[in-house]
């Protein structure tokens, strides 16, 4: 385990002590979080400076009623006081709008001439009502805080910042550097892990069993997981359980990481799952589609549905440009968003494979031309994802297809209006590149874009065949009949050959 403290972005925690700050940390799902929220409690306690108090909120999650919200909040923070083996806090029967700040104040009484310290995690699971009391009744004892009188720090943990409600708690008035709760632009950050902290992570685990991580499969660990935490963990411990077990001291190499990556993803694991609920998120798809698509809008990144996805860990910025958080969530968003579509479509009966057991792509697109024109048009009026759509039905149709016997990796060309596909099976590599004819661009100037990004592309996976698939979903062009509105032809670029295919 590696001490999550050192990962903290934007935060001085030994500060937030010694100068009595209230403060907000926000950071994605399984990120080590609640992990040092627990380890900095232990450290305080033991330190004889104050008495610091871990308390999850999470059983007031879809409670937005002050009158059960409150009251459970209380009685939670007794359960954890009681789980630290801490001296207890009593709650009185006053008014809900009345009894956390007592709570706190009383208990604050009981630890003098300690500081009282509380660490609330799950924070952003409150809504409504409950979280605005919520974030009053500890604003109201702010001002007054000491020993002896209002917990001294008190940290807000979740996974969203909490910025919006923060205002809302003052009747719309925007939190400003005095508040308390802003500290460094109103919170701080956990981040992922570096390629030096996955060195590390599987350095330990080599010290406790002998078994090596190669330089290579790191690397590929890093490469797959952008260093999330919890899916490097997830990795590691599929390889070491499951694939190369630990007791074997077989060392675990780069193939044995692919074998692993791709059964996590498989295999739904809550994270995953969770993940792809927040799919659903209307302010999610407005972010996730433009860049599935690699249409980004210049308003995107100062958007508040922007920030959100952020705080999920589900985008990041890199080299100036919105991107899907790693390259595992960069799998899993479509093929989640596409698994309904891939169990409607038929097991193949066409000639898909050659004698020699290679794909024959070119009988594969011409096949699912067949297919986009019988199923496109009933499809589209059911998809969430519209600008996406073609991208996912092809996706959908290959993944079918060629399912357990080869791969296909995905690459989103952020801001270049294209999605690069690289299927390889049976030893080939086959560059699908996907297009839209954007309304201000013609068939003609998508087509000499397409064919100098799909050459750009190809040259640099060493693509074996080369196809650009080209939707035109404009409403002049979707009247025409369907023999003109699917095309097939042959291109010839700088140093290669390119089959465009037009649906």
């Amino acid at each position: 385990m590696l001490p999550p403290k050192e990962r903290l972005i934007g935060a001085d925690v030994e500060r937030y002590l010694e100068y009595q700050l209230y403060w907000v940390l926000h950071a994605p799902r399984q990120t080590g979080k609640t992990t040092f929220l627990r380890s900095w409690m232990k450290e305080i306690n033991a330190s004889g400076k104050g008495i610091a108090c871990y308390v999850t909120v999470e059983i007031c999650q879809g409670v937005t009623e002050i009158e059960r919200a409150i009251p459970a909040i209380c009685e939670t923070t007794v359960y954890w006081a009681k789980n630290a083996d801490l001296q207890l806090p009593s709650i009185r029967s006053v008014n809900p709008e009345e009894m956390l700040k007592t709570l706190m104040a009383d208990w604050a009484e009981q630890c003098a001439p300690l500081p009282l310290i509380i660490l609330f995690d799950e924070v952003d699971v409150l809504e409504g009502p409950a979280m605005v009391s919520f974030l009053r009744q500890l604003r109201s004892g702010f001002a007054g805080r000491g020993v002896g009188k209002y917990p001294t720090s008190i940290a807000l943990v979740g996974m969203r910042d909490l910025r919006d409600y923060l205002a809302q708690s003052k009747d719309g008035v925007p939190v400003n550097p005095g508040s308390p709760f802003n500290i460094k632009q109103d919170s701080s950050s956990l981040g992922v892990f570096s390629l030096e902290d996955i060195i590390k992570l599987t350095g330990q685990h080599t010290d406790a069993t002998g078994q090596e991580f190669s330089e290579e499969a790191v690397d590929r660990i890093n490469y797959w997981t952008g260093g999330q935490p919890w899916l490097v963990n997830a990795i590691c411990q599929m390889c070491a359980w499951e694939i190369v077990k630990e007791e074997s001291r077989e060392t675990v190499r780069l193939e044995h990481i692919e074998i692993a990556k791709e059964k996590l993803i498989l295999s739904r694991a809550t994270h995953i799952d969770a993940l792809a609920e927040r799919l659903k998120v209307p302010e999610v798809r407005a972010v996730v589609e433009p860049i599935l698509v690699g249409e980004l809008d210049p308003e995107l990144a100062n958007s508040r549905a922007f920030d959100l996805c952020l705080d999920l860990g589900l985008v990041k910025v890199e080299n100036g440009m919105p991107k899907i958080a790693n390259r595992i969530y960069q799998e899993v968003i479509p093929r989640y968003l596409n698994y309904g579509m891939q169990l409607a479509i038929p097991l193949p009966e066409f000639p898909w494979q050659g004698d020699d057991g290679v794909l024959d792509m070119d009988v594969m697109l011409k096949e699912f031309q067949g297919f986009w024109a019988w199923n496109s048009d009933v499809w589209a009026e059911k998809a969430d994802y519209a600008e996406a759509f073609p991208h996912l039905v092809l996706m959908a149709f290959l993944q079918r297809v060629i399912n357990g016997g080869g791969q296909i990796h995905r690459e989103y060309a952020a801001g270049r209006g294209r999605m690069d596909l690289l299927v390889v099976f049976g030893g080939k590599k086959h560059l699908v590149e996907i297009k839209l004819v954007h309304p201000r661009m013609s068939r003609e100037k998508t087509l000499q874009k397409g064919l100098e990004q799909t050459q750009r592309y190809a040259d640099t996976v060493g693509a074996d065949t080369s196809h650009l698939v080209i939707f035109d979903r404009r409403a002049e062009w979707k009247e025409k009949p369907w023999e003109e509105r699917l095309g097939w032809e042959e291109q010839t670029t700088a140093n290669r050959s390119v089959t465009v295919v037009w649906c």
